[in-house]
């Protein structure tokens, strides 16, 4: 899966199966924000999960 935008805010996903972890980066106009933590099971993360993340985050923030 590769990076997601919305309204001037970029998602960067990256997940490790051994760990069985992920994170998300939020960027906004090219500078880093923070970084969104999750767990997964399975060989990677279910995308629906990545983006309801993306869509919690952003519904909080009003993004």
């Amino acid at each position: 899966m590769g990076a997601i935008e919305r309204n001037g805010y970029v998602f960067e996903p990256e997940y490790s199966v051994i760990e069985q972890n992920g994170a998300i980066h939020v960027y906004h106009k090219g500078d880093f924000v923070e970084e969104l933590t999750f767990s997964f099971s399975g060989k990677y993360p279910e995308p629906n999960k990545i983006e309801e993340l993306v869509e919690q985050y952003c519904q909080e923030r009003g993004i």
